[in-house]
């Protein structure tokens, strides 16, 4: 009897390509704001202590139970915890991606920052809820999300560069310590907002009341809030016609303009807050933007500088060296 021997050839291995990379890196970047929007809608729903420990969600289980605490606050409080496990299933698929295609020095420990950022952030979340939502908590736990933002910001420019490609300035130095300025005044803005939060009606569970809120005149710590995003606003216009004196990159240029525009936004949004007493839907708009022009202040400096364009599949020479073995 004839007997048919099928050989099956394995298929090549396959390596991140330079697109895939740079997606996971937008997207990780989106979940880092966005988790920061629906910790504001778990604030601004008062359901901060529906999930009341740490880092189960009530004593002795890890998932919300009936009858300990209104069912609509557990889900809101819980459904933001799982939010963490997306976060790390993108910034660990992401730090695999770039190992596994021989990137730079400076793109694996941006993406590896990510990772241990995230689990620093949960374990300050959970912090905060064990200190009944203590104001200096919850701005503890709300600033570290919008540096984790900036940086993600920053590997989107810096992953999307070839490995080998010459680094060259695209703006003069003098202007990356303007952006520096514009950054560092950013800082001064979300500290002062969290500080403005802090003294607001909004404490994060309707339980805790006005305990635990920082004890100032919210008017004063809105004004010097308000003067804090003026000084940013003026910084960052300062640079973008800098940049068009010098005639810069046109990348630059459209994220300036762009980064303008949201300040103008986010501004305005701020002045509805102090006139109509922070309305609900205010407050997860509010901490969006500033997600936004935090994500947009971080890749305008990234653009100081860029590497010149070269032909590659992974944005390694050594990852494509692998490809190509793979192929032959």
């Amino acid at each position: 009897m004839l007997k048919i021997t099928l050989v099956t050839t394995p298929k090549p291995p396959r390596f991140p390509l330079l697109r895939t990379q740079r997606l996971l890196a937008i997207c990780l970047l989106i979940a880092q704001a966005g988790i920061t929007v629906t910790g504001s809608i778990v604030r601004v729903t008062g359901s901060g202590l529906g999930c009341p420990t740490w880092p189960t969600c009530n004593e002795g289980s890890l998932v919300p139970v009936a009858g300990a605490a209104p069912w609509i606050h557990q889900a809101i409080e819980f459904g933001n915890r799982l939010l963490t496990f997306v976060l790390v299933a993108l910034a660990l698929a992401l730090f695999i991606s770039v190992l596994r295609a021989k990137r730079r020095k400076e793109v694996v420990y941006h993406a590896f920052a990510q990772g241990v950022g995230i689990i620093v952030q949960a374990v300050i979340g959970g912090i905060s809820v064990l200190l009944d939502l203590q104001w200096w908590a919850v701005a503890l736990h709300f600033l570290p999300s919008m540096i984790l933002v900036w940086l993600a910001a920053i590997l989107v420019v810096r992953i999307a560069e070839p490995d080998n490609g010459a680094v060259v300035p695209l703006y003069p130095a003098p202007l990356r310590w303007l952006a520096v300025g514009s950054g560092v005044s950013l800082a001064v803005v979300l500290i002062t907002g969290t500080m403005v939060t802090g003294a607001g009606p909004h404490s994060g569970d309707e339980g805790v009341g006005m305990e635990g809120r920082l004890q100032v005149d919210i008017a004063e710590i809105a004004h010097l809030h308000a003067h804090a995003m003026y000084l940013y606003l003026g910084l960052t216009i300062g640079l973008v016609v800098a940049l068009l004196t010098v005639s810069a990159n046109k990348r630059a240029l459209n994220l300036g303009w762009t980064l303008i525009g949201f300040i103008v936004l986010q501004a305005a949004i701020g002045i509805i807050q102090y006139n109509w007493g922070v309305p609900r839907w205010t407050v997860p708009v509010h901490v969006g933007l500033s997600g936004v022009v935090c994500a947009f202040t971080g890749m305008l400096y990234a653009c100081h500088q860029s590497r010149t364009p070269v032909d590659t599949l992974t944005g390694s020479p050594e990852g494509d060296a692998k490809i190509t073995a793979a192929s032959v």
